[in-house]
């Protein structure tokens, strides 16, 4: 029948009982699948991860201020890099450093779960937040 109509035949669902197969032109089966694929690659939420630098020192006023921007970014979607950068001396602060990414965990919490606690790399210390899942 494939060959009367200058079609071929192709197997749809070979794993069915059944199996399910169907006279089309090939090329066009093909290139729907990979239009499919793409419109599926493109609808698929991409994750970004924004950064939120901190001093040891930072004072409320800059703090309220940084915390508005990671409200919004995890409203957005997005995962925050929140981290404190020790320059010079001040890596002696590394307990305000840590109490400071604490607070900022702990003021989101209602909208962001913590993905890794504060911990020093370097100069930095740093902690990833992610949204939490909507149900």
């Amino acid at each position: 029948m494939a060959e009367e109509q200058n079609l071929d035949l192709v197997e749809i669902s070979p794993k069915a009982d059944p199996p399910v197969c169907k006279i089309i032109d090939y090329k066009k089966f093909l290139y729907e699948q990979k239009k499919r694929q793409k419109e599926m690659k493109s609808k698929a939420s991409k994750i970004e991860v924004k950064e939120i630098r901190f001093g040891p020192n930072t004072d409320d006023h800059d703090f309220n201020f940084k915390l508005k921007h990671a409200e919004k970014f995890i409203g957005e979607g997005n995962k925050v890099k929140a981290y404190v950068f020790f320059k010079g001396r001040t890596i002696l602060f590394k307990d305000k450093g840590e109490i400071l990414l604490l607070k900022l965990a702990q003021a989101l919490e209602d909208v962001a779960v913590v993905e890794s606690m504060p911990k020093l790399e370097g100069k930095r210390m740093i902690m990833f937040l992610a949204p939490k899942k909507k149900k």
